[in-house]
């Protein structure tokens, strides 16, 4: 007898928040990254901005964007759309309000790290800035076959179980840019090798209750 699979057939994924992965556009990147070198020369700025008292992540620097450099920059559009055809694919409503609460900078070195945490309001992301030419490798191994986490970033939901995994993986690339919801606890892992830095940006904003809340 044989049996044959049909054609039509859908994969679904009723279980678990999404991810949107997307790309920063270069020019804002650039500006994003002018903006910050020259915030780190100037003393009372970084002083004025410093973010770290308010985050949990055990790294050099760590501060806030300027709102009107955010829109300056085109930086809080870009969230903006992102979010709105992220929440629109994925659930199909569409969003009328967005809010972003603070977005900041992580400039992290070698051996430092960012613990595992939560976000506040009710979207969050993340994205990679500078990446160092490496970020390290085992000790113990030679061959280079063991996974190596060192500076990545780690999305974590749930428990491991069959056919549900509770990691997502991310090894930093310039550009790439995720946005999850704000309970999805997350963490970066030190690295090593390299006196170069990796610079991170994120953001937490609300979006409409109504949404957020029809469950």
């Amino acid at each position: 007898m044989k049996i044959e699979v049909e054609k039509d057939f859908e994969i679904m994924k009723p279980f678990g928040p999404t991810v949107l992965k997307t790309k920063i556009p270069e020019e804002i990147v650039n500006k994003l990254n002018l903006y910050i070198d020259e915030i780190i020369l100037d003393n009372n700025k970084v002083s004025s901005l410093n973010h770290g008292k308010n985050l949990v992540g055990d790294v050099t620097q760590e501060f806030k964007l300027e709102k009107s450099f955010m829109k300056e920059s085109g930086w809080g559009e870009f969230l903006g759309k992102s979010v709105q055809k992220w929440i629109q694919t994925s659930i199909e409503q569409n969003i009328k309000k967005f809010n972003i609460i603070d977005s900041w900078v992580v400039r992290q070195f070698k051996n430092e790290y960012n613990p595992i945490h939560w976000h506040t309001g009710h979207i969050s992301g993340a994205g990679f800035l500078k990446v160092p030419t490496t970020l390290g490798g085992h000790f113990q191994d030679e061959k280079g076959e063991k996974k190596y986490l060192g500076g990545q970033l780690t999305l974590v939901h749930g428990s491991r179980q069959f056919m549900s995994n509770s990691k997502l993986q991310i090894i930093p690339q310039v550009g790439d840019f995720y946005f999850f919801p704000n309970y999805l606890m997350h963490t970066v892992y030190p690295f090593k090798g390299t006196d170069e830095e990796r610079r991170s940006i994120s953001f937490n904003a609300f979006i409409d209750d109504d949404i957020v809340y029809d469950i």
